[in-house]
């Protein structure tokens, strides 16, 4: 069944249908705030300062349309979904989502979005009357909060809420640990540039005690609000704004929900919100230009669109909230290293607010969160780094970055360099019995958190990891003058691939790490977890020194993890707990990390194949990892957004479902495996080269990046021949392109 479709270019899809699998969700963001939005407005929202204290304000979202006459109400969210409407839609866009809703001769307008700064989210609503007759109308937006903490059966609850009228708000007072850790007085508050004819702060006046969204009792009996307000009591946020309507009338005003210190703070957000258009607009448009640095045409309209709109935009929201439940350090690193592929510049700053909660010693935390940074016993997060710095100055070309001052989180300063360069040294000073990296309580794969805790543990895909972030600084330290670091590094590097050929090596494969007690994980000698792809992938990566072994190890991921599926991240799949490893080994057979098809690891695979040239398998890996293509398997989800994973053949009716999609790396690793290895645009130093390699059926395609100014338009034609012109001038094999800030270059290249 066909649920939606793009539109405008893939920076907006439709929403046909109300009831879709499952909930289809936008999100949208600033510095401060975070929220999503699903296709009948389902989500939560919350504040974030910056060491990840949270105001958890949005729960839940409804606007209630009443007929004040007759009692009878519907909502503008689609619900309940038992109801028939005479038309719904719901458009999710680059930073905003409307839902449009038409029933019982009324139309509504619902439009979500996250202003550029501030602790709030902003509802646009209009209601027309589009039927023969007057209606008289209770608009009531309503806000679920959790400011006030959770709801806990017979627990103490200290807020309270009211209305203040000078504001025309509906307010909750509590006490929060924010920017701070002494708790401080703050407000919820949601408020409208319409007047409030009534109000309710209190959230068993309007649910009831035995009611629900669905349900609520202030509609149910009550029919309407009645100014409550709340003491000791869980809160809610509701205001109850008329519109009286002759035939063809409207009315439209703007909801503010959002968290003060003082009530006084309302003036200013009252004011704001009478100019939410040119919020509104002005978020559009900044969305927009955050991606406006890359653009593809390929045979696959579907994939156009999601690239060319939500698979960029995902990757700008990954760089800033990396997988939004918490803070992780690995996540935004690896993020901002996509986000540069076409949009340098917001990365450049965004690594820098990464690199601020890194240790003096080189050591990366695996998050922030509630006022601390938590290690979580994780080892890889420091190797990201040099990931991040690499791609942003092949993207820049611009040195002098490496000068910059940046604080370690502890307060004490150091240049980009000296970041990565003491991310480098910590981990090959981290090193367990074979000289491999330790594993500590986890590496890229989280749910292996317990085969390092003795500190014996180790991490081969880690160390093989380590090899390429070494050889990146190596280079950029001979680029910038720091040839002494390099010198220094180069016999460190031998001896860390000296170690991986000698313990890490199976025999056919990697192996992916070993416990504290020496016995071996990802091995043909295990009855269960015999292989995983990452290290075989990441060797690849990572260049190692012994290509026939690279050559092997890739041919046994071939023969051991594919399936009509996609290629599973394991194999065989773990079916009995095993502590030695940890939770990886309690998930279901076939479930994410757990011989599931993790698309992350499929968005290497994708780079992988492309550097081996393997224009068949890049046709598959493609077609695998996106949900509207059946040639394989039968997946589904929704089709503006990309997913960590789907679920493997042994689980049941949950088989080619997917897993969680916005929380994952999978959209931005697809993005710059497309971009650098697909379509092969590679810049450096120099400038852009182009090393593609196309899926075998696409006899053409195109591509447009802007570097450093320079916009290049870039045509490919499968003729058997490679060659590349630009601007009708020949380019050597493996040369940059010509660099013309502020101009066009049209460059032509066949395959």
């Amino acid at each position: 069944m066909e649920y939606g479709h793009f539109e405008n270019g893939g920076r907006e899809f439709v929403v046909t249908c109300r009831k879709t699998p499952r909930h289809w969700h936008n999100y949208m963001y600033n510095d401060e705030y975070v929220a999503f939005f699903s296709q009948v407005g389902f989500g939560e929202g919350f504040a974030q300062d910056g060491l990840g204290r949270r105001i958890p304000l949005v729960k839940d979202r409804m606007l209630y349309v009443v007929n004040r006459d007759t009692g009878v109400w519907s909502s503008a969210n689609g619900l309940p979904m038992r109801d028939a409407f005479d038309a719904y839609e719901c458009r999710h866009g680059l930073g905003y989502t409307v839902l449009t809703a038409v029933k019982d001769g009324v139309r509504t307008e619902l439009t979500f979005f996250v202003p550029e700064e501030g602790r709030r989210e902003l509802w646009r609503v209009r209601a027309v009357n589009e039927g023969a007759k007057p209606a008289r109308l209770s608009l009531i937006p309503f806000v679920d909060t959790d400011a006030d903490d959770s709801y806990r059966p017979q627990a103490y609850n200290t807020d309270y809420g009211n209305f203040d009228a000078a504001h025309g708000a509906v307010w909750g007072h509590f006490f929060q640990a924010y920017e701070s850790d002494d708790p401080a007085p703050m407000y919820a508050y949601m408020l409208s540039d319409a007047e409030p004819a009534s109000f309710c702060a209190r959230r068993n006046a309007f649910i009831g005690v035995y009611g629900n969204k669905l349900c609520p009792e202030a509609l149910e009996e009550k029919r309407g609000l009645r100014g409550e307000e709340a003491l000791g009591e869980k809160l809610c946020l509701a205001l109850d704004i008329h519109a009286d309507l002759q035939p063809g009338e409207e009315k439209a005003f703007t909801v503010v929900i959002g968290a003060e210190r003082t009530l006084s703070d309302l003036t200013a957000v009252r004011a704001m919100a009478a100019g939410s258009e040119g919020l509104l607009s002005a978020i559009r448009e900044k969305r927009a230009e955050e991606i406006s640095g890359l653009s593809i045409t390929t045979p696959d309209a579907r994939l156009n669109d999601a690239f060319n709109g939500f698979y960029q935009y995902a990757t700008c929201m990954g760089s800033r909230w990396a997988r939004v439940r918490h803070n992780g350090y690995r996540d935004m690193t690896s993020d901002t290293e996509c986000l540069s592929s076409f949009n340098a510049e917001l990365a450049r700053a965004r690594f820098r607010r990464i690199l601020s909660y890194q240790y003096e010693n080189g050591y990366a935390p695996r998050t922030f969160i509630g006022g601390r940074i938590c290690d979580n016993n994780f080892s890889d997060c420091a190797v990201w780094i040099p990931f991040a710095l690499d791609a942003i100055l092949r993207e820049t070309g611009d040195l002098s970055f490496l000068n910059e001052v940046v604080p370690f989180n502890s307060g004490a300063m150091g240049t980009v360099y000296e970041h990565a360069r003491r991310s480098v040294e910590f981990l090959s000073g981290f090193t367990g019995p074979d000289g491999l990296v330790r594993i500590w309580g986890g590496d890229w794969n989280d749910c292996m958190n317990r085969a390092g805790l003795g500190g014996k543990g180790e991490s081969v895909w880690l160390s093989i990891a380590w090899i390429r972030a070494c050889k990146m600084l190596i280079r950029i330290a001979r680029l910038s003058g720091h040839d002494a670091d390099a010198d220094a590094l180069e016999p460190v590097l031998k001896q860390m691939n000296r170690a991986v050929d000698a313990r890490g090596w199976d025999g056919e494969w990697y192996l992916t790490a070993i416990d504290d007690e020496g016995r071996d994980i990802g091995s043909r000698e295990n009855e269960e977890g015999k292989i995983f792809l990452i290290p075989q992938l990441w060797a690849v990566l990572a260049d190692l020194d012994d290509k026939a072994r690279v050559k092997t190890a890739m041919e046994s991921a071939n023969r051991l993890l594919e399936a009509p599926l996609g290629t599973r991240v394991s194999w065989p799949a773990y079916t009995h707990i095993d502590n030695r490893i940890g939770s990886v080994t309690q998930k279901s057979a076939g479930v994410h990390e757990n011989g599931g098809i993790y698309l992350h690891t499929m968005a290497w695979r994708l780079a992988v194949d492309a550097m081996l040239g393997d224009a068949a398998r890049v046709e598959r890996d493609i077609r695998q990892i996106v949900p509207w293509d059946q040639t394989y398997a039968p997946t589904e989800g929704e089709p503006y957004m990309l997913f960590n994973s789907y679920f493997g053949d042994q689980t049941g009716y949950r088989y080619a479902t997917p897993g969680q999609s916005w929380r994952t790396a999978s959209t931005q690793w697809f993005v710059k495996a497309m971009t650098l290895y697909v379509f092969g645009l590679q810049p450096d130093i120099d400038g852009l080269h182009i090393h593609p390699c196309l899926p075998a059926s696409w006899n053409a395609c195109a591509a447009t990046k802007t570097l450093r100014g320079c916009e290049y338009r870039v045509t490919y034609t499968r003729t058997g021949t490679f060659s590349v012109t630009a601007d009708g001038e020949r380019i050597p094999n493996g040369g940059a392109l010509p660099l013309k800030p502020g101009r066009v270059v049209n460059v032509e290249v066949t395959v």
